[in-house]
């Protein structure tokens, strides 16, 4: 059975869900539909980084910094936050709404919501159908590397966070940098 996810109306900045869709039609046809990030933060200011399996539908092999994806028909965003934090990571964590932005290319087009978690130590246990590599980086270095076009990373959360002010700032620790 294919899954089912809700469509959004693109005009909608709010998410107005306007109707369903078999995940494969979604794809196929790119249509309209909601997605989730998670950005983890670990204690000492770094952010998770990791690396795509090869055999995702959209960017494979790609970095990431966002643990993910699709919300399906009658889950609500915040849920489908941690549903994907969990799969993805094994991880169950409070979340922090911080953005909410339409997104679209030639692969994708959704309705952003986008979160953060703060890493309580609990180990990490990576999906092996998602996830082929992940590890902690400074908020500069990943700085550094998203302003490298040619580094292979995801091309929505590179978009995403340039419209999220100051990410590479951890709330919970004072500003270091001007």
């Amino acid at each position: 059975m294919s899954e089912i996810v809700d469509l959004y109306d693109p005009s909608d900045a709010a998410g107005r869900v306007t109707g369903t869709a078999p995940r494969s039609e979604v794809r196929a046809r790119n249509l309209p539909h909601a997605a989730t990030g998670v950005l983890l933060r670990h204690p000492d200011g770094r952010v998770l980084v990791h690396r795509r399996t090869d055999t995702k539908d959209v960017n494979p092999g790609a970095h990431d910094c966002f643990a993910g994806g699709v919300v399906d028909a009658e889950e609500a965003p915040p849920q489908a936050a941690r549903r994907e934090l969990r799969e993805e990571l094994g991880l169950d964590l409070p979340l922090t709404p911080v953005l909410r932005r339409w997104y679209r290319d030639e692969a994708t087009h959704y309705l952003a919501f986008v979160y953060e978690a703060r890493w309580d130590g609990t180990p990490l246990t990576l999906q092996p159908s998602e996830v082929t590599d992940a590890w902690w980086d400074d908020p500069a270095t990943l700085r550094r590397r998203l302003d490298d076009p040619t580094w292979p990373f995801v091309p929505d959360t590179r978009r995403l966070l340039d419209h999220w002010p100051r990410w590479w700032q951890d709330p919970a620790r004072p500003v270091t940098e001007p």
